[in-house]
């Protein structure tokens, strides 16, 4: 523990002194009487909408109060304008070009009073070509004797760039479909169907029902492009006839033979005649997630490794993708038959690669990471040992942060023998928001990969409102209740809702003919509910809460169990006392009732909840109790053996990692390696499925409103007085 204590807080005194400058991306706007939402939004140059995204406590059409506190992003930041067709069709005539790189770059040094306007219009550029290739002028304005570089752009002849309107067309949106399987059904790449409409988001893959897409018009859709019949070879094998070629092929005999009239020359079919038939079509039916899967080809896939992945012929993948005859191409959206295993995950309809991010790493990547955490050192007096350990063990900020930081340390050794360089600024927020503010304003943004932390929901939110206008990630460590602003934030505790969905998921798999009884009380009378609809048939004992008393009647919870089969018993509860009882009781049916011939338990019992809280580790409760019971529960954290970790750890610290400092390693580890895969952790969580280290694992999924959600659990039973990963 004083090792800790004393390593850990040398390292963040010295990093406290670290100091930068940038301006900021937001602004506030105190309203004055009289203005509306609309007026202050034509003042500052966004959108009503962008304005209410920062700003919860205000709603559309409301009247504003006086002197209320708005916070205003930059005028870049507004919203896109409403994606319609027309709109889209009529960008693209103006802007033929969709997609331009620099043929090389001009260096410009800046005058006196010049503007970034001025300079675009003067090298025939646009101001964000400027800002794209001078990353400071995000975050700062032009200066005298500033020298940028100006991107040079080939010269486009307007005659082969011409594009014809009629070669596009509207499509909406119909339900279930992805934007995988519209891109399928158009034999698109998902990057053209992003340039052709730009309204769709990059960073999620939400697609609304109604949504309006400009898709090229399919060739073959109009009369001068209609399709002619084709035609196949057969060879007739032996023992063939018309009846299984009709059979097989869906082609009538008396068609078979207008086609082939050396069949009636012959005297019928003969075994070794080749023949031609009718090219037949695959009737796909609706595209969309009820009947396909979809997978986007990576580069330097070859049809050996697909065929591998997927477990089907190439011939198979031939009939559900026709546009493979044509070659295999990186970006090409195929389609699969939605019960289709292989060696992959799905998500979304979407096929996942299994990676292997230790196998590749790009040691020329070098990620910059920023830690922002509350140890609150202001609040410590370092001279005083005693009162330091109080603190450590007594505040939960401080434990949590020097136990995520202290993991994320050995994070970055690991890293950096896997020969990876990475770049650290570690701040103390001091569990404030002016705090927050005053380091942000102090670094440039636009330099880091990722932001670890902040804990408190304010300061999280401030950070990701500032992050976002770089496109940068912000993972948050510890449970937060997350918002819908909060867009590029990656919420890396599993929540309770998803923690329970997977124990019912896990007691559904598993229940034969055990008895189900749900203990609840009034306080999760919701979850109580929720195990009731799973489970009709569960029997619901009442629970009795008076002012000082909370419990269960004991005769009535045994006259609900069964003694011919094992009794399964949901505990649902964060008040201890309830918990110990029931667990007492339970266990005290354990011990008590016994079969006279065999010296068994007449009674077998097993104790489940959904959320095992804080409640369960009250010293009240024990632990041999609960082994007996064979407790099962969902969790986000298993237990760790020894590993290369856990002896890093000591090595350096001298002391076992407690389940922050695991965390704070998993966590790093995990975020480190994807950046050393591919530098731009949102765009590398579009592909890269479930990820899992010493005591945690890690599935991010984009949620349509929100931000990136861990979704990886564990189920955990006591099990012979050990804590074991059943599932």
């Amino acid at each position: 523990m004083k090792n800790i204590i004393k390593t850990l807080f040398a390292v963040l005194i010295c990093l406290l002194f670290t100091n930068k400058a940038i301006a900021q991306k937001f602004s506030t706007h105190a309203v004055k009487k009289g203005e509306t939402l609309e007026s202050i939004s034509k003042t500052y140059g966004v959108s009503q909408d962008d304005i209410l995204k920062y700003n919860k406590e205000i709603k559309k059409g409301a009247d504003l109060r006086s002197n209320t506190i708005l916070v205003i992003p930059s005028g870049t930041m507004s919203t896109v304008e409403k994606n319609t067709v027309d709109n889209l069709i009529k960008g693209i005539m103006q802007d033929s070009v969709v997609k331009r790189e620099p043929t090389g770059f001009k260096e410009h040094k800046v005058k006196k009073r010049e503007t970034l306007y001025g300079i675009a219009k003067k090298y025939n550029v646009s101001e964000d070509d400027i800002k794209k290739y001078n990353k400071q002028l995000y975050a700062s304005q032009l200066k005298k004797k500033m020298v940028i570089r100006i991107p040079k752009y080939p010269e486009v002849n307007e005659e082969e760039s011409a594009i014809d309107p009629s070669d596009y067309e509207k499509y909406i949106v119909a339900p279930k479909e992805t934007r995988w399987s519209i891109a399928h059904k158009y034999g698109i790449t998902i990057d053209s169907m992003l340039v052709l409409n730009p309204g769709l988001s990059k960073t999620t893959n939400y697609l609304a029902e109604g949504y309006e897409l400009l898709m090229p018009r399919i060739a073959g859709s109009t009369v001068e492009n209609q399709q002619t019949q084709l035609y196949i070879s057969y060879t007739v094998p032996a023992k063939m006839n018309f009846y299984r070629l009709e059979k097989e092929f869906g082609v009538k005999s008396d068609e078979i033979v207008r086609l082939n009239p050396e069949i009636s020359e012959q005297g019928g079919l003969k075994e070794g005649m080749v023949i031609r038939l009718p090219e037949t079509k695959l009737d796909p039916g609706e595209i969309n997630t009820d009947n396909y899967i979809f997978y986007v080809v990576r580069p330097k896939q070859n049809e050996f490794r697909l065929t591998r992945k997927f477990g089907m012929s190439w011939s198979d993948l031939i009939q559900l993708n026709p546009d493979l005859k044509d070659g295999l191409k990186a970006g090409m959206v195929l389609k699969l038959p939605k019960e289709q295993v292989g060696d992959f995950e799905v998500r979304n309809s979407l096929i996942l690669d299994k990676i292997n991010l230790l196998d590749s790493i790009n040691t020329e990547v070098r990620p910059k990471v920023m830690f922002l955490l509350p140890f609150r050192i202001d609040k410590l007096n370092m001279s005083d040992t005693k009162s330091v350990t109080w603190a450590m063990q007594n505040r939960n900020s401080l434990k949590y942060s020097l136990g995520l930081y202290s993991g994320a340390l050995i994070a970055l050794d690991s890293i950096k023998s896997l020969g990876i360089s990475v770049d650290v600024e570690t701040f103390d927020n001091q569990f404030t928001l002016a705090r927050t503010k005053e380091i942000l304003r102090q670094e440039n943004l636009s330099e880091y990969n990722a932001i670890v932390g902040p804990l408190d929901l304010i300061s999280l939110k401030e950070v990701s409102n500032q992050a976002a206008s770089y496109q940068l990630p912000v993972i948050a460590p510890v449970p937060v209740q997350s918002e819908l602003s909060l867009s590029n934030v990656f919420f890396s505790y599993t929540e309770k809702k998803l923690l329970r969905e997977h124990m019912i998921e896990y007691v559904k798999k598993n229940h034969t003919n055990e008895n189900l009884v749900i203990i609840a009380d009034e306080k999760n009378k919701a979850v109580e509910e929720v195990l009731a609809e799973n489970f009709p048939n569960a029997k619901v004992i009442l629970v009795k809460e008076e002012e000082k008393n909370i419990g269960i009647n004991r005769d009535k919870l045994a006259s609900q169990l069964s003694e011919d089969v094992e009794n399964w018993v949901f505990v649902e509860s964060d008040n201890f006392k309830l918990i110990a009882s029931v667990v007492s009781i339970l266990n005290s049916f354990n011990n008590a009732l016994l079969d006279i011939e065999t010296g068994k338990n007449k009674i077998k019992l097993r104790m489940f909840s959904t959320d095992k809280n804080n409640a369960f580790e009250n010293d009240v409760i024990s632990s041999t109790h609960l082994s007996n019971l064979n407790f099962t529960y969902p969790s986000v954290y298993r237990e760790v053996s020894s590993n290369a970790f856990v002896k890093r750890y000591k090595e350096k610290f001298g002391d076992a990692p407690d389940m922050f400092a695991v965390r704070g390693f998993d966590l790093t580890y995990d975020l480190l390696l994807k950046l050393a895969y591919k530098n731009d952790l949102i765009d590398i969580s579009k592909f890269i499925g479930a990820t899992e280290y010493s005591g945690n694992k890690f599935d991010y999924e984009k949620d349509a409103t929100s931000g990136y959600f861990n979704k990886a659990s564990y189920i955990m039973a006591y099990d012979d007085m050990a804590i074991k990963q059943i599932e």
